[in-house]
């Protein structure tokens, strides 16, 4: 790397990263450079071996510029995939100085899927997660949606039987929708609550395959219940996860958290902001906040818009609501 002084640009040399990853930097019609460039404010242009980055602005840093080159290298040579969502975390941790969560421990792979596709935590809170889930026993994740809350317990589900840290995993939802009566549904059990628990089977899918995943349902390696079904029953040597938690009444989570056996692990996921249960009941997640504040091998991990990890636009769109909620009127106000 070169820096010109007189007209404030660096030339970094392509050789820095590998040949096959120089087409994962570019992006699709160089797509993920212009996302550099506004990130940065800052200009790239190519020659047949480097970048040469120019300053837009007079604050601009060049030097975050090579530094977050330099850490994109590194993350490539490393196996992982490069997304935009990967370049704006990455680069806004850089530019802000926080502290490089992608060099954390617990910020590695988690497991590769069926599609070879390497999973990994993508924000600092993720990482917190991650490590969170591998240190304690019951672990309680709250967020808004697309911070990865569920997707990353199923992951983490799917590497403990993979390496008989478990013997099965077992997957519940609350049927809020259907009021938790089921028999008025068509089908069998698992025809009845499918609709409940697809996000939790898409993940699945993608991390097993299809085909085994039907595997291991039918051999019962992995179950899948409506929380109503819990009932009167012991899990050992289980990974345990509770999604969609804040539909959940006080008297359900005290009955699923008693649940645990000997060797299993807990994982409560849920947002609290988009609670559906009817008018005048307590959320059972908003309430075990306070009741198990100071138990031990308890913990409580909060993720924020910073964490999540869909569309760019899902992040905006919760910055927004935010917003606008915090602008409404109290009940008091408008009566």
């Amino acid at each position: 790397m070169s820096i010109n002084a007189k007209h404030k640009q660096i030339e970094y040399r392509l050789d820095c990263f590998e040949i096959s990853d120089i087409k994962k930097l570019f992006g699709y019609l160089d797509k993920n450079l212009r996302l550099i460039e506004d990130i940065f404010q800052v200009n790239i242009d190519l020659t047949p071996e480097s970048l040469i980055v120019g300053e837009k602005k007079d604050d601009t840093s060049l030097t975050q510029v090579k530094t977050f080159l330099d850490e994109l290298a590194t993350f490539l040579k490393e196996g992982h995939d490069l997304t935009g969502d990967d370049i704006q975390k990455m680069g806004a941790t850089i530019k802000e100085g926080r502290e490089m969560w992608w060099k954390k421990d617990y910020s590695q792979g988690i497991i590769t899927t069926a599609y070879h596709k390497i999973i990994h935590p993508r924000t600092a809170g993720q990482v917190n997660y991650v490590r969170a889930v591998k240190e304690k026993e019951l672990i309680f994740c709250i967020g808004p949606a697309g911070t990865g809350k569920t997707y990353l317990a199923m992951a983490m589900a799917c590497a403990a039987l993979q390496k008989k840290e478990v013997s099965r995993i077992v997957l519940v939802r609350p049927a809020v929708e259907a009021g938790e009566s089921l028999g008025y549904l068509p089908g069998d059990l698992r025809e009845k609550i499918e609709p409940y628990l697809r996000p939790l089977y898409d993940a699945l899918y993608e991390m097993l395959s299809p085909e085994r995943f039907q595997k291991y349902i039918e051999k019962d390696v992995i179950e899948v219940a409506p929380l109503a079904y819990m009932r009167g029953r012991t899990l050992n040597d289980s990974f345990i996860v509770l999604d969609e938690a804040q539909n959940t009444t006080p008297e359900q989570m005290k009955m699923f958290l008693t649940r645990m056996g000997f060797g299993s692990k807990v994982v409560v996921t849920g947002d609290i902001t988009q609670v559906d249960l009817p008018s005048g009941k307590n959320s059972g997640l908003m309430v075990i906040q306070k009741i198990l504040a100071d138990v031990s091998g308890v913990e409580f991990i909060y993720l924020t818009e910073k964490d999540v990890i869909r569309h760019q636009l899902v992040q905006k769109i919760i910055q927004a609501y935010e917003k606008f909620e915090k602008n409404l009127p109290t009940q008091e106000e408008s009566t």
